[in-house]
């Protein structure tokens, strides 16, 4: 994946919201975005897939350009949990196997098999409407997952789902993504969740309060090491790469603010 000079603009805008953005992410890596709101990270996921045109620049996703293959090429797992609510919980799920002509029964029968395993099995005859907002977003993270993309896009996939809880999916999305050979670009405020989930992880931010945003900093994450996901977040090297990009987060969001430089 290869993003060289990206810039958006978006139509009535005044400014970009984003501008001479450039990343490249090798085929299997996994990413994830930080920054404060508003800095145009969804959007960043939104112009890979192909779900909007960059007003300048150009993004290559498996070396293709057009937005319609990008798309072909990429499951996205956007904010909100957009399940379908007329389907039962399951065939929310198989619908990712169902679009690629995969037999009803096996797309069912692989649905059931990753609802189970995310704790949601008893409630796979369930509409939606019955579900809490934690339950919903782990199906969409199913449905996201088992489409077998060659890119996950994933706009913070866990933000509803309540501490015990995304610290078990957390660990399990760990060993799930080591599995599979798909490329990862994650968006998420939480810091500690960016360096579990990815082997890089990119500060997105303005440095004035109208100014685009850009890439400003990166740091390695630490996904790829075996250690249990305790293990990690006791780790002094660890803590010591949070805190940095939390500082970088507090000085970015001050002087997008209006303040001085430190």
């Amino acid at each position: 994946m290869a993003l060289d000079g990206l810039g958006h603009t978006y139509p009535g805008a005044r400014r970009p919201v984003l501008a001479d953005l450039s990343l490249s992410v090798p085929v299997g890596q996994h990413i994830a975005v930080v920054g404060r709101s508003g800095c145009g990270k969804s959007t960043l996921l939104s112009l890979i897939a192909g779900l909007t045109e960059p007003t300048t620049g150009t993004v290559s996703v498996l070396d293709e350009h057009r937005p319609g293959r990008r798309l072909e090429h990429c499951a996205l797992m956007p904010q909100g949990d957009s399940l379908l609510p007329w389907m039962t919980l399951l065939d929310n799920v198989a619908i990712s196997l169902r679009n690629q002509r995969v037999r009803r029964r096996v797309a069912r029968a692989e649905a059931q098999h990753l609802l189970d395993r995310l704790g949601l099995g008893a409630w796979s005859g369930a509409r939606p409407s019955a579900l809490s907002a934690g339950m919903r977003q782990r199906a969409a993270l199913a449905r996201a997952l088992i489409a077998r993309k060659p890119v996950l896009l994933a706009d913070e996939p866990l933000g509803a789902l309540d501490a015990i809880t995304r610290a078990d999916v957390q660990q399990w999305l760990r060993e799930t993504l080591a599995g599979t050979p798909a490329t990862l670009v994650m968006v998420t405020h939480d810091v500690d969740e960016a360096l579990l989930l990815a082997e890089r992880v990119v500060l997105l931010a303005r440095h004035e309060a109208d100014a685009p945003a850009r890439v400003v900093s990166t740091w390695p994450g630490w996904f790829g090491d075996d250690r249990p996901r305790e293990a990690l977040l006791g780790d002094e090297g660890f803590a010591a790469t949070r805190q940095d990009i939390l500082r970088a987060l507090a000085r970015e969001s001050h002087l997008a603010d209006g303040g001085a430089a430190p």
